[in-house]
């Protein structure tokens, strides 16, 4: 790399397909830092705003052999990524990608890890924590111990448009203008605006070689979850909330309450709600001695709100909690890819020629999902968005990221964006809980005399006895649903033209 001028960092960022990363590396350019994305699918990233001026290294945390490269001439490492509940062994999988992480950074020279962790109960012990607050301590204590100086930043709620703590409160909330809700909503929180999260990340990088500890890291004010409720109701010009706390909820039972009433699923849901049983307050404010609050203070509970608020109303949202790949989601090739190894392949294909021109098609098709629905029978959709949620999956509820556009790695309802090829293609895969592998591609062409051929195609790769039942047990509603889907489009788009 070239030589860089005594501010500029040469920084890596994990996690950069994330709700945290995905705002981070902006925030470090802006600063005239040189940025290099650590990620498995770089095509991820390939939509972003900011792709063409970041270098990509494709690897895995949990990998250490595809680590060497992605460290070469780097400053400062950022440790962004977390398995959140991914399964049963996922704390010994962050125990061992934090030592491959820190392992490999040390062998590079990398002169400071920065993590974002969680904001642990004063008091309690470790190993009396939650799985996901003790996994996140000890991934924190892992990369102090690792001889690299590691800055460990440590957040409870953070609040901003499309993270996952702001959408529970906020589907909590606008959805459920009476509730009975378990007794940790009377526990004491300090929240912290994602714009106060970014600063301390970014600045972080410039912390003295000596300082190697953690920093507790929060708003201005102290918040019990029902306070923030009845706030957020007041900001958000909504009716007074009746909230009546009782004991009888677990955890368990709680996460499924998230997970039914708001679009987070259980898998992240769950280590969300055990967190909020503790009081997760700031115990010190130390980073300020070397990063001093900004000009009129941190940002406040309400400003969070309402500025969280106005970039959703203005279809401004940058990231979300779904940017990142769900546990256990499929990262399998697409079954038409060259390096496909094969096996049986469903397919239901619909074509139909359209008396309007490709763009008006291609407007309909991007438009797809979230408010605008599936183009058929919307009973059907919402039924396997239910019975999806029933399982734990992440149905209907997680929308879209932007009412218009789209771009490679968006959530979309139980899809992700997988391709798009603006005016030609789009191509999405299901993250649904299937016996199998599932992709719906939607694709728009010229006819050659005015109007457009359109093609759908509905691909399904079944894993076992029960992923071929699946299908034929399904195949009965397809000309209902997805030739539904291929009619209703070519003539919305029809109308429209």
């Amino acid at each position: 790399m070239n030589e860089q001028p005594p501010t500029s960092l040469r920084c890596l960022v994990t996690g950069a397909t994330g709700y945290i990363g995905g705002r981070l590396v902006p925030e470090l350019l802006a600063q005239g830092h040189t940025v290099r994305c650590l990620v498995r699918a770089p095509q991820r990233l390939r939509d972003q705003p900011w792709r063409p001026r970041v270098d990509t290294a494709t690897g895995d945390v949990t990998r250490p052999d595809t680590l060497t490269e992605a460290f070469d001439g780097i400053d400062v490492a950022y440790y962004l990524v977390h398995s959140l509940s991914s399964g049963p062994t996922f704390e010994a999988t962050d125990r061992e990608a934090a030592r491959a992480f820190s392992a490999a950074a040390a062998a590079a020279g990398v002169t400071r890890i920065v993590y974002l962790g969680g904001l642990t109960p004063a008091g309690v012990p470790e190993r009396e924590l939650s799985p996901h607050l003790r996994s996140r301590s000890e991934v924190g204590r892992l990369l102090r111990d690792s001889g690299v100086p590691t800055a460990e930043l440590r957040a409870a709620v953070i609040i901003g448009s499309g993270s996952a703590s702001f959408e529970m409160l906020r589907h909590l909330t606008e959805r459920l203008p009476a509730m009975v809700t378990p007794r940790w909503v009377s526990t004491r929180i300090q929240p912290i605006a994602v714009r106060d999260v970014l600063r301390y990340l970014v600045g972080a990088a410039h912390l003295p070689p000596d300082v190697n500890r953690g920093f507790d890291i929060g708003g201005p004010e102290v918040l019990t979850y029902r306070r923030m409720m009845e706030r957020y109701a007041r900001i958000a010009e909504l009716p007074r909330r009746v909230i009546v706390p009782v004991p009888v909820l677990t955890p368990r039972l709680s996460s499924h309450w998230v997970g039914l009433v708001t679009p987070v699923p259980n898998a992240i849901a769950r280590p969300l709600v055990e967190s909020l049983r503790y009081e997760v307050v700031c115990g010190e404010h130390d980073i300020a001695r070397w990063l001093p609050d900004p000009e009129g203070g941190l940002i406040g509970f309400d400003q969070a709100v309402a500025l969280a608020l106005r970039r959703i109303k203005d279809a401004d949202v940058a990231t979300r909690w779904s940017c990142a790949s769900l546990p256990g989601a499929p990262s399998d090739p697409l079954p038409t890819d060259p390096h496909w190894a094969g096996g049986s392949l469903y397919q239901d294909v619909r074509e139909r020629g359209v008396a309007a021109p490709p763009a008006a098609v291609w407007q309909v098709v991007e438009g797809i999902g979230g408010d605008n629905g599936w183009y058929s029978f919307p009973l059907a959709w919402a039924l396997r968005g239910w019975l999806d949620r029933m399982v734990g999956g992440v149905g209907l509820r997680r929308g879209r990221r932007d009412p218009a556009r789209l771009r490679v790695g968006d959530s979309l309802d139980f899809w992700r964006v997988e391709e798009v090829e603006p005016g030609r293609l789009l191509r999405l895969r299901a993250e649904m809980r299937l016996p199998g592998l599932a992709w719906l591609e939607l694709s728009v062409a010229s006819d050659g005399a005015g109007g457009t051929h359109y093609r759908q195609r509905a691909m399904f790769q079944p894993h076992g006895l029960a992923g071929h039942a699946y299908w034929w047990s399904v195949a009965p509603f397809h000309a209902v649903v997805f030739g539904g889907m291929a009619r209703n489009i070519t003539e919305r788009a029809r109308v429209a033209n």
